[in-house]
């Protein structure tokens, strides 16, 4: 069976694959902390370890989302929970390596906001 060459359309698949395929890190990465409450409490976490209700204060999130949000980041390795057992029982939240790691981001996003967000 023979096979024919290759057309304006497959040369433009090709590139569309190769354009779609460039964007896939950028994609998966906002994908991976793309909601609203993730954002927030990473950002808020910038400043350093918070307690739960600090954190809720200073987010302004419910307990059920900033508990639910908490979690998701948690199993994502963004962010670490340190439990201290004196009474009261305290949570303290803390970015990870990896949440540490979107820091220049978010500082690159404020600015881009800063130029082009009315």
């Amino acid at each position: 069976m023979a096979t024919q060459p290759p057309t304006a359309d497959t040369n433009e698949d090709t590139e569309i694959e190769q354009r779609n395929a460039d964007l896939c890190n950028v994609v998966g990465s906002i994908e991976e902390i793309g909601s609203k409450w993730k954002l927030i409490i990473i950002n808020d976490l910038r400043d350093g370890e918070k307690r739960f209700n600090e954190l809720k204060r200073s987010t302004g999130a419910s307990s059920y989302t900033l508990s639910r949000v908490l979690d998701d980041l948690e199993k994502q390795g963004f962010v670490e929970n340190r439990k201290e057992f004196e009474s009261p029982v305290a949570s303290y939240y803390s970015l990870t390596n990896k949440g540490g790691a979107l820091c220049p981001v978010f500082d690159a996003l404020d600015d881009w906001g800063g130029n082009w967000l009315e």
